[in-house]
């Protein structure tokens, strides 16, 4: 663990200037995690990979098998403490098995992210010792398989909306449940369910632990036809006065609400790291056919068209990787600080992980959509060929679109990583105060202005450092005139496109500076990936911002703030990208393979 003056907290990349030492890059593995990591690799390719048209041929069966097999592995019980039956690994270790075991196929992806995650980790961090002691073991070792019946019918992403009731009996000792949830993820071969309710008028739901007992008033639908993901099993759940023992509420009454949003969290980090090796995947199989596949008497690799497209999947790849594998060893650190304090691993982990919610939501948003663009680039680099199910493309396209949507979709997440920004601001845990309060068109508020780079990356820290100084502008300019956040999805939208883009410009910025001064393998071609990146990060902000500008300012004001943003983008606004990306491709191609 770090020492503790170099610990970073949640949200303070974007007050703060993260010096590359105190960043945890892929390089920085340990025998551990590559152990892990190469045995995670070895089961997806013997057992998941061969066996992609069964999962398309809808074999639910299969998928079930596939998680016994891997509950066999250990697979299951990474994150699980150990005096319940898990490996009790850290954080790090949790994202290296949930991104090598995902990229394999959607459903199992799904069945295995469902079942460790909200069908398991509520228990685990939410349950008394009896209810522990009871179910988790089950869960970690596979015997069991758990399910998260939270959505309703007209509940989606107002969670706390639904109708589901839990009626306390006459004696006071069980609940009966009553309602409807749909979209359940292994709802057809789970053991338990954690199911949301509400008792009587209360403000939020609760939870409970709810063995799936067909003689207790519980009914699945038929399994949902769906564009993607196929085999994972998915199923209305109906409960029909449903007994549950008292014994069985998760946590206290009234705090579903809380269990359901902090679960969010973990999933979100994680759906971020299922989609990396993914991304690897879909690159090299397009290498691959780019290669082989000749037109006009040459490798369709050669043309400039084809090179752009493999260019920006393999830049989006090594952004995506730095800056999950960057977070999850903060919040790994951070729950280690805790439980040295003094906390318990189940208070640790849920306070470790909710300091970093910022960090979750904008690793979701970014990862998801670069591996659905890359199964589009993917599908479109093999023309015609890739519109048909006798090559690997439009499988990998269906299964990658649900990604934008689980844990709550895109557009939610943007605007839950501003709002939560705000919240530690207000909080004061974070130091935004000066930003928020004093931010002025001439900027001289920045906490970031004037810092001076030196050594290696100048330009690039610099750069990331005035995209900070913009947004904390922008922000404090909404804030100074009480803009309504809430009311102005757009404005929130923009700003959060802003803040997205610093995190990852800085994590491959932290993570290249730190390979090069280590001199680790292909340190070069990562500088490249890096400018390609910031090359596109200023478009995209630039983008945005100005569309923010122009709706929280008029006339001297609004032209003040588009010399302020002209004067935060120039420094990186006249690379030669498409030289870059040329260079990049070409060496990847002639590799026939991602292989950073």
């Amino acid at each position: 663990m770090k020492n503790k003056e170099n610990l970073i907290s949640g949200s303070e990349f974007i007050t703060h200037q993260t010096n590359h030492s105190n960043v945890f890059t892929p390089e920085d593995f340990t025998e551990e995690h590559i152990m892990m990591r190469d045995s995670v690799k070895e089961f997806n390719e013997r057992e998941i990979i061969p066996f992609r048209s069964r999962f398309e041929q809808k074999d639910y069966k299969l998928t079930e098998d596939l998680m016994r097999k891997a509950g066999e592995m250990g697979f299951l019980s990474i994150a699980v403490p150990e005096q319940y039956g898990g490996l009790g690994m850290g954080f790090v270790s949790t994202m290296l098995v949930c991104e090598y075991i995902s990229s394999g196929s959607g459903s199992f992806s799904t069945a295995f992210g469902a079942h460790t995650g909200i069908g398991t980790m509520p228990i685990t961090l939410y349950g008394t010792e009896e209810q522990k002691n009871k179910y988790v073991p089950k869960l970690a070792s596979g015997e069991w398989f758990g399910a998260y019946c939270l959505t309703e019918p007209g509940a989606g992403s107002d969670a706390n909306s639904g109708k589901t009731t839990a009626t306390l009996s006459d004696d006071g000792v069980s609940y009966k449940i009553n309602g409807q949830k749909m979209w359940i993820s292994n709802a057809g071969f789970c053991s338990l369910f954690i199911v949301f309710a509400r008792i009587e008028n209360d403000k939020n739901i609760t939870a409970f632990i709810v063995e799936n007992n067909p003689e207790n008033g519980i009914t699945l639908g038929e399994e949902e036809h769906k564009l993607g993901i196929r085999a994972s099993s998915t199923r209305q759940v109906f409960f029909n006065d449903t007994i549950v023992s008292k014994e069985n509420m998760l946590a206290k009454r009234g705090e579903g609400f809380k269990i359901a949003m902090n679960s969010l969290n973990v999933g979100r980090i994680k759906l971020g790291a299922a989609g990396i090796d993914s991304q690897r995947r879909l690159t090299t199989t397009s290498i691959e056919y780019a290669n082989e596949r000749k037109q006009f008497k040459t490798s369709i690799s050669n043309f400039g068209a084809i090179k752009y497209k493999i260019a920006e999947m393999i830049t989006n790849t090594y952004v995506g990787e730095s800056a999950c594998y960057r977070a999850a060893k903060d919040i790994e650190d951070n729950i280690n600080r805790l439980v040295a304090e003094g906390m318990t691993h189940q208070e640790a982990e849920l306070k470790g992980v909710e300091d970093f919610a910022v960090e979750c939501s904008i690793l979701k948003v970014a990862v998801s959509e670069d591996v659905q663009n890359a199964a589009d680039e993917g599908l479109q680099i093999f023309g015609g060929m890739g519109f048909s199910e006798e090559a690997p493309m439009e499988s990998y396209w269906r299964d990658a679109r649900i990604a934008r949507i689980y844990e709550g979709t895109n557009e939610i997440n943007r605007m839950v990583s501003v709002g939560h920004l705000l919240k530690k601001a207000f909080k004061k845990e974070i130091n935004l105060k000066k930003a928020i309060t004093d931010s002025t068109i001439n900027s001289k508020f920045s906490f970031l202005k004037n810092k001076k780079q030196n050594g290696i990356f100048k330009l690039e820290k610099e750069t990331v450092g005035n995209y900070k100084d913009l947004f904390l502008t922008i922000l404090g300019h909404c804030l100074q005139d009480k803009i309504d956040l809430e009311k102005n999805q757009q404005l929130l939208l923009g700003l959060s496109n802003i803040l997205i883009e610093i995190y990852m410009s800085e994590s491959a910025v932290l993570r290249t500076e730190k390979n090069t001064i280590n001199n680790e393998n292909n340190y070069k071609i990562k500088a490249d990936l890096t400018s390609i990146y910031l090359s596109n990060a200023n478009d995209i902000i630039n983008k945005n911002a100005k569309e923010v500008i122009n709706l929280i300012s008029t006339g001297t004001k609004r032209k003040k703030l588009h010399n302020y943003l002209y004067r935060k983008t120039r420094s990186y606004s006249d690379i030669n990208i498409i030289k870059l990306r040329n260079k990049v491709s070409e060496q990847f191609t002639n590799e026939g393979k991602y292989f950073i």
